[in-house]
């Protein structure tokens, strides 16, 4: 399977502090890939460098197309849509003034019509909320919110940063659902940050593991799952 997006070499930069010293990964067209680590590996970080919201060097392809030098509104048009850690809700809108924030840069007004319905498909409490201020929703809500956001952009890739942050288990399983039927039925490739690594690994087809902005292990979800050292640090057993 051919990658959507390929990194060789990616370092990212917080002012002149180093945070990602050239990590190599791939995303599959198609599938889901997870990075996994401690607080402070650079997981964000490179979902951030992706999205160009820092500063960037070395190689960053998208569909074979190098993007490095891009700006994060170029990044979107490419299709990659970005769900950043704490949501990025905004709370003083409704719940349908955040999603036509979603679909700004899209001009096919009947597609994104029908997109609003295909998106209370998976979410129909969105739909039930539809006038309701964002800041008022649940925790679990403002994510199914934030995702839906960022299906309104039509995205090839998925970016998503600690998707099941300090929420009910029962919730994070229903996001967990939604977000793979959206990658089989729709074919939306996802790279996923999660702190939850057995969730993660459950999703996923392929994983890295991240430390102090390192790539240590690369590869199959199934094999990462099967290495010791993961599972003593990571997966708790």
């Amino acid at each position: 399977m051919s990658a959507i997006l390929a990194a060789r070499g990616l370092k990212a930069f917080y002012g002149q502090i180093e945070a990602l010293h050239g990590v190599d990964f791939e995303v599959e067209e198609g599938g889901v890939t997870a990075l996994l680590g401690a607080n402070g590996a650079g997981k964000t970080t490179t979902l951030r460098a992706i999205s160009a919201m820092i500063r960037r060097e070395g190689n960053l392809e998208f569909r074979g197309k190098r993007m490095t030098a891009r700006a994060p509104e170029d990044v979107a048009r490419l299709g990659v849509a970005h769900v950043p850690d704490g949501r990025g809700t905004f709370t003083d809108l409704t719940v349908e003034e955040n999603l036509r924030l979603g679909a700004y840069v899209r001009r096919d007004r009947a597609a994104v019509k029908a997109d609003f319905q295909r998106i209370f498909g998976y979410f129909p409490r969105l739909a039930e909320r539809i006038h309701q201020q964002a800041g008022t929703l649940s925790g679990g809500e403002q994510q199914m919110l934030a995702i839906s956001r960022a299906l309104l952009l039509k995205p090839s890739l998925l970016l998503l940063d600690e998707p099941s942050f300090g929420l009910a288990p029962l919730v994070v399983a229903e996001i967990f659902r939604i977000l793979r039927a959206i990658n089989e039925s729709e074919g939306v490739s996802i790279l996923i940050v999660e702190q939850n690594a057995n969730l993660a690994l459950d999703l996923a087809t392929r994983a890295y593991l991240l430390e102090t902005g390192r790539v240590v292990v690369g590869g199959a979800a199934s094999a990462i799952r099967a290495d010791d050292s993961v599972r003593r640090a990571y997966l708790g057993y």
